[in-house]
């Protein structure tokens, strides 16, 4: 294992932190926001320009051929700058899967993604609030493919998507299908996110798909395979998020002065956001393993429910952290912290908060399913 970044993964993260660092200000963000706009839609032309979207998309397909290592770089910094960007859905979730299940009628709609022409995304969550990877969603076999009847709901830019990826239980296990927006049976609802992320219910009625609609097969394990890469990404995201909150709070409590002095140099102070960067290394720590563990064709299972419960745990501990030592401005709606502290808030319960998440990884101790580190 090896944790050192090489200086092609540096000249991607600076390419991203450039593209997005010089776009959404605080200023901007607080624009944007009120245009209600679902994503930045020049912007992700930029990306696209600048070859970013195509990174672990393969050099046929017009990208880069490169990992999740590198996707998870240009997650750290959307989270870092809050850019409002559909990434982690169409990057991540969508063309993951498809560039690695696909057959190659799938993978011919990569090159317009790598163009920023296609957005993409996967239906994991349900309202049982159950394990992704053993959908409630149903999808019953019939003369010439399935009929799926159930609900996923918190699908980022579902309503914005040309293409839904949904897993749904069969009777010889669980499927991933691709699912067009307009299909008969298949209703789409706006809902409203805690960040302001677009996001989506939907509704399947006895919608149909046959079976060049189908990705992968129930042996490959593509919606487990699916999950475990959303859940790293979900932390790398979280990350960043985290990352630039905590160096705004030590930069406020080095400047906010109380009783003569900054309020930094007191000792409550500085243990409430030494805990801070404590709980970020190891989130750190364990999103790295998970990544070098994913690209490396480890299995990873438990390692990404750990990078997901880090980032839930940390998520729930640094932002209310830093958000209390800006005294009354952590409270202001309109004041820049506030905007990471919601944020990092939605990505904490993406895919089950810390609770559901700590009694997978439980359950996979206890079943002995979990290999050693060493």
């Amino acid at each position: 294992m090896d944790f050192s970044y090489s200086q092609e993964q540096h000249s991607l993260r600076e390419l991203t932190a450039r593209q997005l660092g010089e776009r959404f200000t605080d200023d901007f963000r607080k624009q944007f926001a009120r245009s209600g706009q679902p994503y930045d839609t020049m912007l992700w032309a930029r990306l696209a320009q600048a070859g970013l979207l195509g990174t672990a998309v393969g050099a046929q397909a017009g990208g880069s051929g490169l990992g999740l290592t590198e996707l998870a770089l240009l997650l750290e910094e959307q989270g870092r700058t809050l850019a409002a960007l559909p990434l982690l859905p169409t990057l991540v979730m969508g063309a993951l899967p498809l560039q690695k299940f696909g057959s190659p009628a799938q993978q011919a709609l990569l090159p317009a993604l790598v163009a920023g022409e296609v957005l993409l995304t996967a239906a994991l969550e349900e309202p049982s609030g159950a394990d992704p990877a053993q959908p409630a969603t149903q999808a019953t076999a019939f003369e010439g493919g399935w009929r799926l009847c159930g609900e996923k709901i918190c699908v980022p830019y579902g309503a914005q998507a040309q293409l839904l990826l949904v897993p749904a239980g069969c009777e010889d296990g669980v499927r991933m299908f691709l699912i067009e927006p307009g299909s008969a049976g298949l209703r789409i609802e706006p809902q409203i996110c805690t960040s302001g992320e677009s996001q989506a219910r939907l509704t399947l009625s006895q919608v149909q798909a046959t079976p060049a609609q189908v990705l992968g097969d129930v042996a490959s394990g593509v919606v487990s395979w699916t999950l475990e890469r959303a859940q790293v990404a979900y932390a790398a995201e979280q990350l960043g998020v985290l990352q630039e909150a905590l160096r705004r709070a030590a930069a406020y409590v080095s400047e906010r002065r109380q009783f003569g002095r900054p309020i930094g140099s007191f000792q409550a102070v500085q243990h409430r956001l030494a805990d801070c960067y404590i709980d970020l290394e190891a989130l750190r720590s364990v999103y790295l393993r998970a990544v070098w563990a994913l690209d490396n064709g480890v299995a990873a299972g438990a390692e990404a429910l750990a990078a997901k419960w880090w980032a839930a745990r940390a998520g729930h501990r640094v932002s209310h952290a830093v958000q209390h030592v800006h005294g009354g401005l952590g409270a202001d709606v309109e004041y820049p912290i506030h905007a990471f502290f919601l944020r990092a808030t939605q990505l904490s319960i993406a895919l089950g908060g810390s609770t559901p998440v700590l009694a997978r990884i439980g359950a996979r101790l206890a079943a002995g399913s979990v290999a050693p580190f060493t």
